[in-house]
């Protein structure tokens, strides 16, 4: 199982995310542990995630179950095994990492989230184009379709998010 991980999963995961359901957060544990266990986590070679990571989780890997995923992450992002590196291109025009060549250039994408674009230039690097991990963000749920398009699959964890009840 090789799968990208937005933020907002370990996020809920740690309970830090009061919009998230309790089962939101059981579901995300689970999967972190799972990719923990047995996955693949894919990454950009770049640092471009694993900075956000340790911008918003402990490197310590306390008190969480999210902040136990960044200490796996810091502890892997070079094996092989458990994680996989690809290359994405920041644009010249990019601001704090969040413009990158692998991003479409889609209209419709134009207003998506800056800070979520390498996760998605990731997806569209990687051969495989592996799914992108949601819990919690709206955004993802809204561009969904859009994404598709292009190749990008989000797998949401939370089913109880008040945003997939909108349709």
């Amino acid at each position: 199982m090789k799968v990208i991980v937005d933020t907002n999963v370990p996020l809920v995961a740690n309970g830090a995310a009061p919009q998230a359901s309790m089962q939101c957060a059981v579901e995300c544990a689970h999967r972190l542990n799972a990719i923990c266990a047995q996955g693949i986590l894919v990454l950009d070679d770049g640092w471009h995630i694993i900075n956000e990571y340790k911008h918003k989780l402990h490197q310590s890997g306390q008190p969480g179950v999210g902040d136990i995923f960044l200490k796996w992450v810091l502890t892997n992002w070079a094996n092989p095994f458990r994680c996989e590196l690809v290359h994405i291109t920041p644009t010249k025009s990019e601001q704090a990492g969040r413009d990158f060549v692998e991003y479409p250039q889609d209209n419709a994408l134009a207003d998506f989230d800056p800070s979520d674009r390498k996760f998605v230039a990731v997806a569209v690097a990687h051969s495989e184009h592996p799914p992108i991990l949601n819990a919690a963000d709206s955004g993802w749920w809204n561009y969904r379709d859009v994404l598709a398009k292009h190749g990008v699959r989000v797998d949401f964890l939370c089913p109880d998010a008040p945003f997939m009840r909108q349709d």
